[in-house]
């Protein structure tokens, strides 16, 4: 019990650190002309902005706060809590806008916390074997490539809300697929040593994906609002990292039949609350990039 109560905290801590990484980042690309996007002029002009980095410096804080969850927890359980990041990247966008929480953002917030304290209370994850198979990891390998590369070049051609969908998509399945990694890696580290780990290419390809996944993200910041991109990639990740879990991995849920159809709702509920707040705080955001309203103003409304 101890072992789940300090993996549920660590995943907490990990989602607050990624949650503030979302919002400063995020805020440091509004006003990067959108023809900029997905290019190598955006990343030079974010390079020399201190807000930007102070963001990134979070985002890894909240990956190393990731890793060592999953040090002793397992995808399943870990993963899913992540998504709370957007539960607490409301206030902080909120307070960053000069804007209120409206009463309906608190009662999805609502709706969001009591759906991962159910999920956290039963979900109970039995360890996989950690053995992927040659064949089942190229097999995914060269899927999970193709649906990035596919996404990312056909976002480079479009600009809208659809590029930012779409490169929140590649976003979501390399952090799936970064989680996985991260899983193997802190496996390997606990049974077999240092050593090991830094023989294995399994950290190398970690730290590359990782590089990649984050690169993207930046644009799919920049394509469009929190509305349109952070719940896709919050939602997206989970899922992916929790069947890679299953298929290359072995991991699997150990509940019983009722405990099982509650795991389905709160999960159901946990992404019906991440997509509403996203969506809550992307209608502001428009607001504030097109100029239509100031944020004063808005915070009335509230």
């Amino acid at each position: 019990m101890i072992g789940h109560g300090l993996t549920v905290l660590l995943a907490f801590l990990a989602a607050v650190f990624l949650a503030v990484g979302i919002v400063v980042r995020q805020r440091a690309t509004l006003d990067v002309p959108a023809e900029d996007g997905v290019s190598a002029v955006m990343f030079r002009t974010l390079l020399r902005r201190p807000l930007w980095w102070a963001g990134t410096a979070s985002a890894v804080a909240g990956f190393v706060f990731q890793a060592l969850a999953l040090a002793n927890g397992s995808l399943l359980l870990v993963q899913p809590i992540l998504v709370s990041a957007l539960l607490f990247a409301l206030p902080l966008s909120a307070r960053l806008a000069h804007r209120k929480v409206t009463r309906g953002e608190w009662a999805w917030a609502v709706l969001l916390t009591v759906a991962l304290a159910v999920f956290v209370i039963l979900a109970k994850a039995s360890p996989g074997d950690y053995e992927a198979s040659l064949t089942t990891s190229t097999v995914v390998a060269i899927v999970c490539t193709a649906a990035v590369l596919a996404c990312v070049i056909v976002a480079t051609r479009i600009i809208g809300w659809i590029r930012a969908v779409l490169l929140a998509v590649a976003v979501g399945v390399l952090f799936g697929v970064v989680a996985v990694l991260t899983k193997l890696v802190m496996h390997m580290l606990t049974h077999e040593g240092v050593v090991a780990v830094l023989t294995t290419p399994v950290l190398y390809l970690l730290g590359l994906l990782g590089v990649i996944a984050m690169l993207i993200q930046q644009s799919a910041f920049h394509a469009g609002s929190l509305q349109t991109s952070v719940p896709t990639m919050l939602v997206l990740e989970p899922v992916i990292a929790v069947l890679l879990g299953a298929v290359v991995l072995g991991e699997h849920l150990d509940v019983g039949r009722w405990d099982a159809v509650a795991l389905v709702v709160s999960t159901i509920a946990m992404a019906a609350g991440t997509i509403a707040l996203g969506r809550d705080e992307g209608a502001y955001e428009e607001l504030l990039s097109g100029g239509e309203e100031s944020p004063h103003a808005a915070s009335g409304k509230g």
